[in-house]
């Protein structure tokens, strides 16, 4: 299915999974492009600033990756930022990832995050909204998807958010709602994690890695192993990642095209855009005019 082309599913089918939480929902469905296969398993919801640290964004990237590695669909709202981390890393631990609009699917919003949401459609995500299709976003109709954010979560995650935040709205829909709410701490004296810290004063569970997500969750945690380190720009790129080293080969002469790319990598077009944005995210890779992709020297 097309990201322009969604189906409305009703609230009864989109709660399938969790019967109970339907009943106190405003909405009576779901515009839906993807598959919602990924609510029969467990779901986090991994929320934050749009403007993270470094250190942010690459907590968020690993914290989905690792998630989906042991088979959780990560929820979060498609934003910039650790939104868009989130949903870039449970890509990269081959896992279904869902995102919430603010508004309609064809007044997709940020552009920035297509070819992300793309990518999660291809690799068995969605892409989901609690407006109709043709219905432009707005600022107040974020609070309604972050309602919808922590509806669908078993858990809700915050890595990274300052005292006024979209995430502490999120994390207050989840607690309303009686779902578990995790924070990453920080140093008291950063603007970007007083709104963590304030949640671990308020009663969240404080959370280091993904073994206190699974642990709240009641799932027994492999052994946690290092995940690879984003690498600079400028360097080789790839994080071990084989697809993703092939891409930055073939990008070294010049910039190409997705298609492109997909044809001289022998890879299914789902798989290179999941990793394009992670050597966007990484610093490796740069976006050109929407659709071409050029390697960062």
């Amino acid at each position: 299915m097309k990201l322009a082309d969604p189906a409305f599913v009703t609230r009864a089918e989109v709660f399938a999974a969790r019967p109970e939480r339907a009943a106190g929902q405003r909405f009576s469905g779901l515009w839906v492009a993807g598959t919602l296969a990924g609510l029969q398993r467990p779901t986090v919801a991994i929320v934050g600033t749009r403007a993270p640290s470094d250190a942010g964004r690459s907590r968020a990237h690993d914290l989905g990756a690792a998630l989906a590695r042991a088979g959780i669909c990560i929820l979060s709202g498609l934003a910039l930022g650790i939104d868009g981390a989130a949903h870039a890393g449970a890509l990269a631990g081959a896992g279904p990832t869902l995102g919430i609009l603010g508004g309609g699917h064809r007044h997709f919003f940020p552009r920035r995050n297509r070819e992300l949401a793309e990518a999660m459609l291809a690799a068995g995500g969605a892409v989901l909204s609690p407006y109709p299709p043709d219905e432009p976003a707005r600022p107040p109709q974020f609070l309604q998807r972050n309602a919808v954010v922590a509806a669908l979560a078993d858990a809700v995650v915050v890595v990274e958010a300052a005292e006024r935040s979209g995430a502490l709205n999120t994390a207050g829909w989840a607690g309303a709602l009686g779902i578990d709410v995790l924070a990453f701490p920080g140093d008291v004296d950063r603007p970007k994690a007083a709104g963590c810290n304030a949640l671990i004063r308020d009663g969240a569970t404080l959370v280091r890695h993904a073994e206190d997500v699974l642990g709240a969750l009641g799932i027994a945690a492999q052994p946690r192993l290092p995940l690879p380190m984003p690498q600079a720009a400028g360097t080789s790129g790839g994080g071990g990642d084989p697809l993703a080293a092939r891409l930055l080969a073939l990008l070294a002469d010049a910039p190409r095209d997705l298609d492109s790319l997909t044809a001289a990598s022998a890879a299914p077009a789902g798989a290179v855009l999941a990793a394009l944005v992670r050597l966007e995210l990484e610093g490796a890779v740069e976006r050109r005019d929407g659709a071409t992709f050029a390697a960062l020297r």
